[in-house]
């Protein structure tokens, strides 16, 4: 039925998406292969896909430089690691 769909608009599969983000979950080749997809892949469903994943990214980066200049990470570790020092862990 999807055979006569242009190559542009075929659908990914389930496993098309889960492939994908393990794929842009590997550090550095990931991160490439995230760049070629986002802004050259002739599949419009990979291309979104890819940037989607690249938004997200970004929106957790600028979350962790804040929290970090906020100096909140710091003080969230130590609670954690006065807690687990008072179970005994």
């Amino acid at each position: 039925m999807l055979h006569n769909v242009d190559e542009r608009y075929k659908p990914i599969s389930m496993w098309g998406y889960f492939g994908y983000q393990i794929l842009f979950g590997l550090p550095v080749i990931g991160f490439i292969a995230l760049l070629v997809c986002a802004f050259g892949n002739r599949n419009y469903n990979v291309r979104n896909f890819a940037r989607s994943y690249f938004c997200v990214l970004i929106i957790v980066l600028v979350l962790i430089v804040l929290l970090a200049a906020l100096g909140v990470g710091g003080t969230v570790l130590a609670a954690i690691a006065e807690k687990l020092a008072t179970i005994g862990v």
